[in-house]
């Protein structure tokens, strides 16, 4: 009996467990996915956080905003190449998150843009960033900071921008020319 007692308490653990893991706050529809930022430099003013953001639902929604407090602004951005120029800007009008589908924020592509960072990210830290959807509300999710040159997330660190050499055709190197913010 005392056995069995134990291990319903050890699934009853997971239980609990399993949908903090998934970094969702209970929302069934929307989940958020390994989310991540990068570590910034001393003096940085920027910061980027990536993640996959699913959606379970037969309904589309969107991702219209975040917050964080290691930050002045958070904004949710874009970056493409257009014409040989890489430009970044801020989707006002947010994210679409396709029904049964889920959407990639990533670097050299979409992301959540910290901006007026309030003290540098720094590896092995997390920080808590709620996300806005017009459907699904509010998600939070605790982020962790990995170190600027992990292997996951692409070569070099820009102000918490990324590598802007060659994203947008997945090499390691090159120049893009320009870049503008808009």
């Amino acid at each position: 009996m005392r056995a069995f007692c134990k291990l319903a308490f050890a699934a009853l653990l997971i239980g609990f467990a399993a949908p903090a893991l998934a970094q969702g706050t209970g929302n069934a529809s929307i989940t958020v996915e390994q989310p991540y930022a990068r570590a910034t430099p001393n003096g940085a003013k920027t910061g980027a956080v990536y993640m996959t953001i699913d959606n379970k639902s037969a309904t589309a929604d969107r991702l219209t905003g975040a917050s964080s407090d290691v930050a002045d602004k958070v904004q949710v951005h874009e970056m493409k190449v257009d014409n040989g120029i890489m430009q970044m800007r801020e989707i006002t009008d947010g994210l679409p998150v396709p029904a049964n589908g889920s959407v990639a924020l990533k670097p050299g592509s979409y992301h959540v843009m910290l901006i007026g960072l309030k003290k540098p990210l720094t590896a092995g830290e997390t920080f808590p960033l709620k996300l806005t959807f017009a459907k699904a509300g509010t998600i939070s999710v605790t982020v962790p900071v990995q170190a600027m040159g992990s292997n996951n997330m692409g070569a070099g660190n820009m102000g918490g921008m990324g590598n802007m050499g060659g994203m947008s055709n997945g090499s390691s190197g090159g120049s893009m020319g320009k870049m503008e913010m808009k």
